[in-house]
């Protein structure tokens, strides 16, 4: 099993509305991947945060290999996701294990 943790930061420019609104966005294309994707165990995105923290979205994501991932990667709905994900965020950290 291969865990895909990924950990944004959205853009300053956003208001507070737009980053609610860009959470809400994310987590609802994202999650709609699950049972769609080849290898993909599960896939969760955390937007409810505690003040202390000093990213804004979480993905929480496992697949059964390497391989899984790489598919997912390159999967045409999973970009069309990341490529929303991407237009909202200024900062992105990944940990794959």
């Amino acid at each position: 099993m291969v865990k895909h943790i990924i950990l944004w930061k959205l853009k300053e420019t956003l208001t507070e509305e737009e980053k609610t609104a860009a959470r809400a966005e994310a987590k609802r294309r994202l999650e709609n991947l699950n049972g769609k994707i080849d290898g993909m165990i599960s896939l969760k995105v955390v937007t409810d945060r505690l003040p202390s923290s000093n990213a804004d979205m979480m993905l929480d994501s496992e697949f059964e290999s390497v391989e899984a991932l790489a598919g997912y990667q390159v999967n045409p709905l999973h970009v069309e996701a990341a490529t929303f994900v991407r237009s909202v965020v200024e900062a992105r950290l990944c940990l794959d294990f």
